[in-house]
């Protein structure tokens, strides 16, 4: 008998998120892409609109208006394409809401420069003398600082008219990733041979049989070395695209670029990763015990995903998984636990894995309807963590599209990592906490020091492979498939050193990487990890009123930098401090689980 992957109309609806809540009939979103167009043609006519207040006023008014409807049409058009890449009604709605995207990008790109025209003074001036234009006050500041990269008007419509094609790699690499790339049949525990795919390569590379492990982890990467050429021209084309925006846009580098969009100073991942390579050894130490735990000569990449204690059970139905999330998250008090039982209970989450949908998990919001959750459920621990992590995400756009103007609502990425992984350390703390079992506690804390090899370590080695990457890029180097991969291979033997057998396989990593089409991302889950312990802590440790702080920050938004909103919940991370003081729970937690196996 073969485990194929279902047809999305084999899962029952109430698995499904329900779509309706944003658009109740389609032929509404056809009438807000008209209600856009005409919209577009009337900000065309907005040239003069700084002569005086009430004309600025009317215009930011309309322009942010009809932003929104361009965010609804293009939320509801591509998440109805995640559920099934290879539906054509929803490729081509997915298709017209890019074009819509690029479209309005184009019929607004006079409007920075212009406002960059005038004075500071005159700009902040009308915001000063009119409490109706106290929405755009955040944003007007924030243009104005990044002045100098900003060009005229005229270049700047050639470059809002790349929208068009600029996201093409991405686009390219999604289609290709999740729908034509065929992955082979293996065997599972059982013996039956099931298709290998994005959403059950967990449950392979965590199974206690070593050869299942092996195959899996083997014609996972196999399958991506045959088109490892094809993969290379993708994603170099996507970094050659954010060096020429950088270069156009008088950056120094596609880091600073990436980075400045949220004013995060360079230092900030400078300084993780020094704080991180300062750290290997620690990481090393911890190879050296799963290697005696689990009684192997040679570790491989494939056996650092399993359990080193198996004492807990792995098969976890969904609405178990809702419990223990539930539980673990009751220190945040009563408020946000009711948020949470709203998104379980009406159609937040699309929860299975079905053929064609979109692989990995996510939180997508928009402004004026709850958040939706984007899961490929598996019955495993890692399964439970990622609906705490993703329910975090939800549950930010929640409060902060509750409590700040549409304008000031989307939150920065570098601060929705914190959101999400705090929600994921207080449930596994929860679990540690309660676990009245000296094996499953120590299968907890392993599963802790996981997430601590895979957050704060692996995603700074992921970090530091883009730095280079791009790096090279910038500066106009050549790179193809083979550098790459020789890149991302030794960056695998500089974390793992002589700890591990580092197998040639894992070379292609890189290739299967959705975040790297999204440049400079990664970094923001290692500091948001670092920042979500120590938040995590504070919870624990001084209950509601470091549970207000946190809301607090949760209801931000954008309406301050990043690192001066996480100064709000208490944690400073312009400084180390927050890396070390992670990476000292990591070696408190390795020594924990040390004694626990010298028992």
């Amino acid at each position: 008998m073969e485990n194929k992957i279902k047809k999305r109309e084999e899962i029952p609806d109430n698995f499904k998120w329900d779509m309706s809540d944003v658009y109740r009939d389609e032929s509404l979103l056809q009438k807000d892409v008209d209600k856009v167009k005409t919209a577009i043609a009337k900000i065309a006519e907005c040239q003069n609109m700084c002569e005086n207040k009430e004309s600025f006023k009317e215009s930011m008014k309309l322009i942010y208006e009809t932003e929104f409807l361009v965010d609804k049409i293009y939320f509801y058009s591509n998440q109805k394409y995640y559920e099934n890449l290879g539906n054509p009604k929803y490729q081509k709605m997915s298709g017209e809401a890019q074009s819509l995207l690029g479209e309005y990008v184009a019929g607004t790109s006079f409007v920075t420069p212009m406002l960059l025209a005038q004075s500071e003074e005159k700009i902040m001036g009308y915001v000063d003398s009119d409490s109706e234009l106290e929405e755009f006050r955040i944003y007007l500041k924030e243009m104005f600082r990044q002045k100098q990269h900003v060009l005229s008007d005229k270049e700047e419509a050639i470059l809002a008219k790349t929208q068009k094609f600029s996201g093409g790699a991405s686009e390219i690499f999604s289609v290709f990733n999740n729908v034509d790339l065929d992955f082979p049949m293996v065997l599972n525990n059982q013996g039956v041979e099931t298709q290998l795919s994005h959403g059950n390569f967990h449950t392979f590379i965590t199974s206690e049989n070593r050869k299942v492990r092996k195959d899996a982890f083997d014609a996972m990467y196999h399958t991506f070395a045959k088109y490892k050429n094809t993969l290379a021209a993708i994603y170099i084309n996507s970094l050659k695209k954010d060096a020429f925006y950088a270069e156009v846009r008088k950056y120094r580098s596609s880091r600073e670029m990436f980075l400045d969009d949220s004013s995060i100073p360079e230092e900030v991942y400078d300084n993780l990763i020094e704080t991180v390579n300062q750290s290997i050894p620690l990481l090393q130490r911890y190879l050296r015990l799963r290697k005696k735990v689990m009684k192997v000569d040679e570790l491989h990449l494939y056996d650092v995903y399993v359990p080193m204690v198996n004492s807990v059970s792995k098969n976890i139905p969904y609405e178990k998984a809702l419990e223990m999330v539930a539980e673990g998250l009751k220190p945040m008090g009563e408020e946000y636990g009711q948020i949470l039982q709203e998104g379980f209970e009406n159609h937040w989450i699309d929860v299975y894995e079905n053929q064609g949908k979109r692989s990995g998990a996510y939180s997508w919001s928009v402004y004026g309807t709850h958040p939706y959750v984007l899961l490929n459920y598996q019955p495993v621990l890692n399964s439970v963590f990622t609906i705490a992590h993703e329910m975090g995400h939800a549950i930010h756009s929640y409060y902060s599209n509750n409590n700040q103007n549409y304008v000031n609502s989307q939150y920065k990425i570098f601060v929705a990592e914190v959101a999400s992984t705090c929600n994921e350390t207080l449930l596994i703390l929860d679990l540690i906490a309660k676990s009245t079992d000296d094996k499953e506690k120590a299968y907890l804390i392993n599963y802790f020091l996981e997430q601590f090899r895979t957050t704060l370590f692996r995603q700074t080695m992921f970090a530091e492979f883009e730095q280079i990457v791009h790096k090279a890029a910038d500066e106009g180097e050549a790179l193809n498939s083979e550098t790459l991969c020789q890149i991302y291979y030794e960056l695998n033997k500089k974390y793992f050193g002589d700890e591990m057998c580092v197998d040639q396989e894992i070379e292609m990593e890189w290739a299967r990487i959705p975040h790297f089409y999204t440049a400079f991302y990664v970094y923001q889950y290692a500091t948001g990890f670092s920042a979500a312990v120590a938040l995590a802590k504070k919870i624990l440790k001084e209950g509601e009123p470091a549970v207000e702080d946190y809301k607090k920050f949760l209801k931000s938004g954008c309406s301050d930098t990043p690192i001066e909103l996480l100064k709000i919940a208490g944690v400073d991370m312009s400084k180390k401090e927050p890396v070390e003081l992670a990476m000292k729970m990591f070696e408190e937690l390795l020594d924990e689980f040390e004694r626990s196996t010298d028992k």
